[in-house]
């Protein structure tokens, strides 16, 4: 098998056409290099250089090797770099678990951070509810969460990404839209509900359930995203308990009403990662957003 340095040092003898000029061009002398010549031709199974007195020239399998000589010693110059790269996380690849809710809001901003302070890290994006990337994060599948709680702070580490208000989807034209002010729990109490599952969202369910008086004879449908609940609404199927995000949403035929129910801004996102996992790239994030998004 041929070494780098007989790679060099055809390559050096390709472009000169000249053993002499060669050589010094490699700080060596002309014999080793004609040695390094004849040692890789027997390697490679072809004459790749026509010599005499005169002149030296390529041969056909030459021209045809000197390309991929020069392709492999690119790579070869090339990994240790990129070995370097990754091991500091300025490359590699990020595994990111996002809720279709914070699809709304944050992960686009925060997408767009990424590829400005790390550009030659690869992102790898998966749309899973909380308990999803809780798994994942788990058994190593993903490196970053984007989440909502609870979770465990034995397992991860994570950081408050996001707070937003709870706001009520009805229909354009309903009644409780002409009201012109804020909503209400009483004026609730007749009103068909499209609820989030106390499964697939169990998030959202328990945020509304510690929040609202709900009536539960007056729940028509339950589903587990947020765009199904507000498609339904403009669909003039009930009313629905929602993220101020989805507001972006831009679905017509929706209005959205503030409650007074909601204090604050109780619907929380949060960045989170398993505490074992070593991703340099991760590593990188970490430090260079700070999670200055807030």
């Amino acid at each position: 098998m041929f070494t780098f340095d007989q790679l060099a040092g055809f390559i050096a003898v390709a472009e000169e056409l000249h053993f002499g000029r060669a050589a010094e061009r490699l700080n060596m002398t002309q014999p080793p290099l004609s040695r390094q010549i004849q040692k890789l031709e027997r390697s490679v199974g072809a004459e790749l250089l026509e010599r005499d007195n005169r002149k030296v020239q390529l041969t056909h399998a030459g021209m045809a090797f000197l390309d991929e000589a020069r392709r492999l010693l690119a790579l070869a110059e090339r990994a240790p770099v990129t070995a370097r790269r990754i091991a500091s996380g300025r490359s590699g690849l990020l595994r990111i678990g996002f809720t279709a809710a914070s699809g709304l809001s944050i992960l686009g901003p925060l997408l767009e951070e990424i590829s400005t302070r790390l550009p030659d890290v690869d992102i790898d994006l998966q749309e899973l509810v909380t308990g999803e990337q809780i798994q994942a994060l788990q058994t190593g599948e993903l490196d970053l969460g984007l989440a909502r709680p609870p979770f465990t702070g034995e397992v991860f580490d994570s950081h408050l990404l996001y707070r937003e208000s709870m706001v009520l989807a009805v229909p354009a034209g309903h009644r409780l839209a002409g009201l012109g002010r804020e909503i209400d729990n009483d004026e609730l109490e007749d009103v068909p509900l499209i609820m989030h599952s106390p499964q697939q969202a169990r998030y959202f369910y328990d945020l509304v359930i510690r929040t609202f008086p709900i009536q539960h004879g007056n729940v028509v449908h339950t589903v587990s995203q947020i765009l199904t609940m507000v498609s339904l609404v403009a669909a003039k199927r009930g009313v629905a308990f929602v993220p101020h995000s989805a507001t972006a949403l831009g679905i017509q035929g929706v209005e959205f009403l503030p409650l007074t129910g909601s204090k604050g801004e109780p619907v929380e996102l949060h960045a989170i990662w398993n505490r074992k996992v070593e991703n340099p790239a991760l590593g990188r994030l970490l430090a260079e957003l700070e999670f200055a998004m807030e």
